[in-house]
Order: C-alpha cells, then structure tokens, then sequence
C-alpha cells in the first residue's frame, strides 16, 4: 500500500491479498488501510474466494465502507498482470465522494425508468460533495459479463449521464463462463450492474485504446442470432471454417488464444473496433462477447508493436491530467493471452507498476456509450 501525501492530497490506497481463505484475505485489506477514512472503494477478486463467505468478512471488517466492483478474469496490482488475488482501491474521503445504485434482472431492464434513477445519482452526487469549485465526475459500470446486456445497459447509461462519461468493465470468471459476480451493498450479485458515480475536484480522464490493426482479411456475417451473439456463417460458409481460414491458420484449434491473436474487427464511426469471440461450438458456430448480426462486415486484426503502443499512451494520458495517482485499468482477458502467448507479459506488467495501474481482467469494457472488447481502457486519476 502506498500512504504518501503530497501537496495534491492524499494518494489512493491500494492492498492487494493473495491469501487462500477470505478471512484473512480481507484481514490483510483492513492492515493496508490502515483506518484512513473513505469515501468508497472498489473491490476485484479472483473467482477462487467463497463468495458469500468473503461478502460476509468484508461486511463484518469494513462495515462503513461503500464498495462496488467485480469478480475477474485476472488482476491487475503492483505485480502487474496478477492471478487468484482480492485486490481493493479506496478513495480517500478528504478528495472523493463516491455514490452508487444497482439494476437487477437485466433480461427485463427497463431503459427509461433507468435513465431516471441515474440522472438522480448524479444529481445527488454533486449535491453530496457541497458547491464549492470545480467538480469532475466519472460513472463507473461494472456488469455481469455473461448477461448479454452491456450494449443496452451502456447506451442508456450514458445517455442519462450527459457530460459525466462512462468507463467500466464486465465481469469475469476466470475463462470458466460459468458464474460472474457483480459487488455491490455487501453481497455478490448476478444478472445485475452497478454504477458508481465518482465525484472530485481532482483531474479525472477516461480513455479507451486498442493495440490492433485492420487486416486485408475482410468477411461477412450471412447468418446470426443477435439475442445470443451467435454466428453462424460467414460468407455463406460455416462460420468456424471460414474465420480459421481467412486467418490463414486452417489447422489450429480454435481456442481463446487463437482468438485473441486474431481479432475480428469493425469499422464504426471511422474507426475500426474489435468485436471479440468468446467461443466455437459444436456446430460450427461462433458465440461473440457483444453485438453481432447478418450484414456485419469485419477484418481480421493484426497487432502493432504492444510495448511501444501502450508508453505512447500512458504518455498521452499524463498529458490529459498531469500527474498520475493511479489509473483503474480495464484490460481485456483476450489481451492478457495475447500477450503471454507472445512472451510480451512480463514487459507489460513492468508498464502497468510504473504506471500506477490497479483494476482486473474483463469479459468486455465499456467506454462512453459503447460496450468494447480487446481493448485497454481506464480512469486515470490525477494528482
């Protein structure tokens, strides 16, 4: 944990736990606050820990503290990439005011009685920060990344949130995709999203990048299901067959490493987005991480030089808000392969601790009014 103050105030904290039981997990979490006061947290973990179990050691430990956050798909800490770790980063109350509300059964979400609630919480939020000079506000999403709902449930959300932008991540479940939880009022919750507003008078920026670029390889989707984000042809071929052969790899097994090496891609807004896949099925189907339907065009991604690519934004996010405290990082499970794969992981790790990166591994990332995926994206907060 870092406690140093400087003349911005105090730093973020940041304990991290690798300890096998809850209990002593969170044990460890308490020693690194060591009872400074918060206006809230954010809690990550790995899918290892009880979840009830660790929902009640965090209630009985830290019964003042409002949290909000997420299983994971990985962690983000001071190592760097990190694995089976509880990871939690308060806001000190002296800068911060933190507010949040949850939406369940997201199969029945209601779009415009959400837009109000939320325009309430960023009401309140100001309100609850008093009046005095300028504030930022950032929304913060975290949302069952199995529950298909992130494209609905970010358009929404930014559009009731107006100025105040939006950045978050689904949940993970360690590649199982089986169980995600979403962290919200002490319990672990499926099927559901939170969104915290996060209030300062401290430089707050958002960001979203990926690191590919479009290939020759273009494809389109003939044949898909859009409730289950499921295609199943491809250039009027069997979507599996197709993909593996325009990726000029015909006899690799489809698996997610193949998949984060060669990302499908499409171009919206004049840029080009990734549009990762989760799965290949039995049948010769692929099952994607967000929106697809017939019609879509795609490419394949290639990679640029990852190392060189994320210095130059970590400098251009400084630029934005001039000293870094820390930045609560999203970054793609899909992307964590990638770069173990390439034996680039360590390099990345070394980029993340220098630069003060906290967060985990996500199913999806959301980014304004879109649900992304394959990218890195965070909240870098300033000095």
């Amino acid at each position: 944990m870092d406690t140093q103050v400087q003349d911005g105030g105090e730093r973020l904290v940041a304990c991290t736990s690798h300890a096998d039981d809850p209990g002593s997990a969170v044990a460890e979490l308490v020693a690194g606050i060591a009872g400074r006061e918060l206006a809230g947290g954010l809690l990550f973990c790995s899918q290892r820990y009880p979840r009830d179990e660790l929902a009640r050691e965090l209630a009985e430990a830290l019964p003042g503290v409002a949290l909000v956050g997420c299983t994971s798909a990985g962690e983000l800490t001071d190592r760097g990439y990190d694995t089976d770790s509880l990871l939690l980063i308060g806001f000190p109350a002296s800068d911060f005011s933190m507010s949040a509300l949850r939406f369940d059964d997201l199969d029945n979400f209601d779009p415009q009685q959400a837009q109000g609630a939320i325009r309430q919480l960023v009401a309140g939020a100001r309100l609850d920060h008093g009046a005095a000079g300028d504030l930022h506000q950032v929304a913060m999403v975290f949302v069952d990344g199995l529950s298909h709902r992130e494209e609905i449930l970010t358009m929404t959300a930014q559009h009731a949130l107006g100025d105040v932008q939006l950045i978050g991540g689904s949940s993970g479940d360690d590649l199982n995709f089986a169980k995600t939880g979403v962290f919200h009022e002490g319990r672990f919750h499926e099927d559901a999203a939170v969104i915290a507003v996060l209030t300062s008078r401290r430089p707050m920026h958002v960001f979203c990048a990926n690191h590919y670029q479009p290939g020759p390889a273009k494809m389109v989707i003939t044949e898909a299901d859009p409730e289950t984000r499921t295609v199943y042809e491809i250039n009027a071929a069997p979507a599996s067959e197709e993909y593996r052969r325009l990726a000029g790899s015909p006899a690799e097994k489809l698996d997610v490493h193949f998949f984060a090496a060669h990302p499908p891609m499409v171009r919206t807004g004049g840029q080009y987005h990734v549009r990762s896949i989760q799965s290949a099925n039995p049948d010769g189907s692929l099952t994607f991480y967000c929106a697809i339907d017939t019609g879509v065009v795609l490419t394949i991604g290639e990679p640029v030089d990852r190392v060189a690519w994320l210095r130059d934004l970590f400098g251009k996010v400084g630029a934005n808000v001039g000293e870094i405290d820390h930045i609560i990082g999203f970054d793609c499970v899909l992307n964590r392969l990638d770069a173990e794969d390439r034996q680039i992981a360590r390099a990345l790790s070394a980029l993340y601790v220098e630069n003060n990166v906290l967060g985990f591994n996500t199913y999806g990332e959301q980014f304004l009014a879109a649900h992304m995926n394959q990218t890195f994206s965070g909240l870098a907060i300033g000095r």
